[in-house]
């Protein structure tokens, strides 16, 4: 009788423990599926469509990751350089920031290249490289937040030409992960999607960090890019292959060679040899890349003295960015749609209407102006840009097509360096900086304008799928 008293008290308790256990369980999956459940989603979208398979799902899980570090770093300078002192002062210490990190980058850029090209096959630690440099320039730019110290200044042009090698290593692999049903514009259209979502996420998360100190952006910008590190080499080792490449030279690079070597080399294709219309649509890139610089720095301080009506300057630099933003989104959402076959005329259609939008707002400068300028020139950017890889993997061969993105990415780097230096001393006056900024697109539209044309009429070099 005991014994079964004992067996029915033990049953109890083991009832009772099984059923606290449960309930334990049951709380741990619900907080753990939101979490799970949206690394899954995410991963379901990411891998869909034969990108998982091929490899083009861990780069664009790779990019979300780099738009969410530089966002970070972002956060951080901006309160640091520019809102942290009165208009006057931070013009200044803006245009310092200009002179020590962007003329050094407008020296180094060209490097960037060729020097990525003696590394075809090492891509994979090249970005892991440039990921890991940012993760501890991080760590000396938060030192040198607190300090106020001058270490700033090179740690931040670290940053940048980090991210711009990345960049350019990330166009180069992108041809080397297409699933067999992508074409490159659409490839491109989800990998830079994937950073512009990213950058949205993230930038409210570094708010949120600067409200604690500010340097604690930039210790979620190490962790970030300590992350992309290590997922730099979970790419498919096929991206370090340089079977069958070579080096896309410009015209300029066959004057330094010599002898026997310069007849070696004539017989290799450059942007300039493989067809107009890859040269003029990077000239018209160029001038919305001009146009994109200038805008950042100088609607950043006009809006600041100035801001849209009725709002604040943080508000005001808030619509601004947002309208950029979810025009750029929107460029490369229509851009991996629209499956044209005349990369040519979305160029011309898309400066030509940024050039409009340009004239218009500066006769007739308003608010809803300013804030439609800048999401019609993210929509171009990001249109043109994605026409421009459609071109190059029309025109330019195989061999040397990974060379050519980078030499473009570099170049495009540049003009938006020159567009930015521009903004940064332009006088304060909507209408006088919108004029200057509707010179820079119309220059770009029309010195490509016939050039684009032809080549659409003749169906470009080959007649070869672009989207």
């Amino acid at each position: 009788m005991n014994d079964v008293a004992a067996t029915d008290k033990g049953s109890v308790r083991g009832g009772g423990s099984g059923r606290v256990g449960g309930a334990v369980r049951s709380v741990g999956r619900a907080l753990h599926l939101p979490v799970t459940g949206a690394a899954r989603g995410i991963r379901r979208v990411t891998h869909a469509h034969g990108a998982g398979e091929s490899g083009l799902g861990k780069l664009i899980e790779l990019h979300a990751v780099n738009g969410a570090g530089d966002v970070m770093i972002t956060v951080a300078l901006a309160s640091t350089v520019f809102f942290s002192v009165p208009t006057d002062e931070a013009r200044g210490r803006v245009a310092l920031y200009l002179a020590i990190t962007m003329a050094p980058f407008t020296v180094l850029a060209p490097v960037i290249g060729p020097l990525l090209d003696r590394l075809p096959h090492g891509r994979r630690a090249a970005m892991a490289g440039a990921m890991l440099a940012r993760a501890l320039l991080a760590l000396i730019i938060s030192g040198a937040v607190a300090n106020g110290s001058l270490e700033l200044y090179p740690a931040a042009l670290g940053v940048l030409v980090a991210s711009k090698a990345y960049g350019v290593v990330r166009s180069a692999v992108v041809p080397r992960l297409l699933p067999p049903a992508f074409s490159l514009v659409k490839a491109n259209s989800r990998v830079t999607l994937a950073g512009l979502l990213a950058t949205g996420v993230a930038a409210p998360i570094g708010a949120g960090l600067h409200a604690l100190g500010d340097p604690w952006p930039l210790y979620g910008a190490f962790v970030i890019f300590a992350a992309g590190t290590f997922l730099s080499f979970s790419l498919p080792r096929k991206v370090d292959s340089a079977k069958g490449e070579d080096v896309a030279l410009l015209a300029a690079d066959e004057q330094h060679l010599h002898g026997e070597r310069r007849k070696q080399q004539a017989r290799r294709p450059g942007l300039r040899t493989v067809g107009p219309a890859v040269t003029h649509a990077l000239a018209a890139n160029a001038a919305l890349r001009c146009l994109s610089g200038f805008l950042i720095f100088f609607l950043a301080f006009l809006l600041r003295e100035h801001p849209l009506t009725g709002e604040s300057a943080a508000v005001s630099l808030g619509i601004v960015g947002v309208a950029a933003g979810a025009g750029n989104a929107l460029g490369t959402a229509v851009g991996a749609w629209l499956k044209s076959k005349a990369p040519e005329i979305i160029i011309v259609t898309v400066v030509g209407v940024a050039l409009g939008t340009a004239v218009v707002a500066a006769l007739f400068f308003g608010a809803f102006l300013v804030a439609c300028l800048a999401a019609v020139a993210g929509f171009a950017q990001a249109l043109a840009k994605l026409s421009l890889d459609a071109l190059i993997q029309r025109d330019v061969p195989e061999q040397v097509r990974t060379s050519a993105f980078a030499r473009s990415e570099t170049l495009l780097q540049m003009a938006w360096v020159f567009g930015g230096a521009v903004g940064i001393v332009m006088p304060l006056n909507g209408t006088l900086g919108l004029a200057v900024a509707a010179v820079f697109v119309a220059v770009g539209w029309l010195s490509t304008l016939r050039g684009l044309l032809a080549s659409a009429r003749h169906g470009g070099r080959t007649r070869a799928r672009v989207a």
